[in-house]
């Protein structure tokens, strides 16, 4: 038996164009109504009944962020900061190599446990070196772009 493609969920696939649609929707009026530290009430009616949910700035923001990159077409995966994760798992998050990031493991850059004979890296220990090594990468521009300013 053969499942569509829209049966799977959607971090393991491309949102279809109605996806993206709705997705750029509701990101639209989220944003029309998010303001500066205040807590915004989503509604939900289903016949008869009607939810409220309260969104909070955080899960707002977050909720927006989600809903970007799926209006985009982006294919989206949530990754707990408590998941364990593979060295390709890590890897690719990073958008480096497997064996590029076993090097990081090994100079100690990134902290990770053995299990068995597999390496396990923490996720909220894989987005702190990404944090730090993005604003490296930053500062580093941010540099060269003041010493090219100086040349002109």
């Amino acid at each position: 038996m053969t499942v569509p493609s829209l049966a799977k969920e959607l971090g393991s696939r491309l949102p279809s164009p109605g996806e993206r649609a709705a997705a750029n929707q509701l990101r639209r009026i989220l944003a029309s109504h998010a303001g500066a530290n205040r807590d915004q009430k989503l509604k939900v009616f289903e016949g008869e009944q009607v939810a409220e949910i309260v969104l909070t700035p955080g899960l707002s923001m977050l909720l927006l962020e989600l809903l970007r990159h799926v209006s985009k077409g982006d294919a989206v995966t949530l990754v707990p900061v408590s998941q364990m994760l593979t060295t390709q798992q890590a890897a690719d998050i990073l958008n480096v190599s497997r064996p590029f990031l076993i090097g990081l493991l090994e100079r100690k850059a990134i902290p990770y446990e053995t299990v068995g004979r597999h390496r396990r890296i923490r996720a909220e220990d894989l987005f702190t070196y990404k944090e730090k090594r993005d604003a490296e990468r930053e500062g580093a521009l941010c540099e060269l772009a003041e010493l090219d300013a100086d040349l002109i």
